[in-house]
């Protein structure tokens, strides 16, 4: 970790429909409710000043209305990306080498869970597994991210609810 200077921030999309197991869960959108509260969470993020340099997405749509809110809502829409890797199923490996692969020092990166939960738990214990949950809108920030030698490493700095983002906006 010396030396590296990159953020990783990790934000669950908003509250979506209920999964009825069909195939197409992948249109699935956003209710109105989640869309509200990710432009709460959006504006959060823009009161601190969070200096995104990319903003990766899912290729689901929920994912993707998470990120078109945020990036709309903070002026970025010119540094949105699509990862594959972020849908569900998706390798946090995979993640971590095209986030350390970007040259970007602030990414955020917005997919689902659990797969979310099992990135930051691989970051954090240097490639072994540790157990954190990421609600629905809630935001993960990891400093210090890095990829060396095939095994992600950082610190999480904060966990946060999309209730407790909301207390603070």
């Amino acid at each position: 970790m010396e030396g590296t200077k990159m953020d990783l921030y990790i934000l669950r999309h908003g509250k979506a429909g209920h999964s009825s197991g069909d195939p197409d869960d992948h249109k699935r959108p956003l209710t109105p409710a989640g869309r509200k509260e990710i432009r709460s969470i959006a504006r959060w993020m823009g009161k601190e000043k969070i200096p995104f340099d990319c903003i990766a997405s899912s290729p689901l749509l929920r994912a993707g209305e998470t990120t078109k809110i945020v990036s709309r809502t903070l002026d970025l829409e010119d540094r949105v990306v699509v990862w594959d890797d972020l849908a569900p199923g998706g390798d946090p490996d995979s993640v971590c080498y095209e986030a350390s692969q970007s040259g970007k020092n602030t990414i955020l990166v917005v997919g689902h869970e659990p797969d979310l939960s099992t990135l930051i738990g691989r970051i954090i214990s240097q490639g072994e597994m540790a157990s954190v949950l990421l609600t629905k809108g809630g935001l993960a920030k990891i400093r210090y991210f890095a990829f060396d030698d095939q095994h992600p490493s950082g610190i999480l700095q904060w966990l946060l609810t999309a209730k407790q983002i909301q207390s603070m906006g």
